[in-house]
């Protein structure tokens, strides 16, 4: 697995407490959340076509697009069909896109370990211009493809060797579930 390397080889003088993997779960709230970002990814952008094709009521659907809105995973857009009221269409942000890797990374390993004595999943990734399948795999940004044997996990810049000797920050702070956002609370992708 990937090597702790230089000043974070001493695993106690140093916390997590700004940990990247933890502030990502907490800004997608709730698992009921990825199914609504599943059929975004899928292309799904109207109200009704979310309640149908997730196991989620009405109600909680429209509570998980208000949230995925609030964190700024999905923008709502208003539309309106002829004769008809206005309505709102829901789309993936930047951010909601990015995630797109992630989320299929997940499907991948489900489809190999939490799906035993199946074939996986009901959907595979295809490249549309080759019709190979597609994985989801590390590389460096010099394109060498990566085993987790070859990973090295380094401080990153912000980390400094006083940061990372204050033993005060060794504790996390509580992780606030995201649903429960206020009014005034720090926007998670640029804190």
């Amino acid at each position: 697995m990937s090597a702790l390397t230089g000043s974070l080889t001493d695993r106690d003088s140093w916390s997590e407490h700004r940990c990247s993997a933890a502030r990502a779960l907490e800004v997608l709230g709730t698992p009921s959340n990825l199914f609504v970002l599943r059929e975004a990814f899928y292309g799904t952008t109207y109200f009704n076509d979310f309640v149908r094709h997730t196991p989620l009521s009405a109600p909680a659907t429209a509570k998980r697009l208000r949230e995925l809105v609030e964190v700024g995973l999905l923008r709502r857009t208003p539309y309106q069909a002829p004769g008809q009221r206005t309505r709102d269409r829901y789309e993936l942000t930047e951010p909601g896109q990015e995630l797109l890797i992630a989320y299929f990374a997940l499907m991948e390993w489900g489809d190999r370990h939490a799906t035993p004595g199946t074939e996986g999943g009901p959907v595979r990734l295809r490249h549309r211009d080759c019709d190979a399948p597609v994985h989801v795999e590390l590389s460096c940004s010099d394109g060498h493809m990566l085993a987790p044997s070859e990973l090295e996990v380094v401080p990153a810049p912000g980390l400094s060797q006083s940061e990372a000797a204050d033993s005060s920050l060794r504790q996390p702070p509580p992780v606030r579930n995201s649903s429960r956002q206020r009014p005034g609370d720090v926007d998670r992708f640029h804190s």
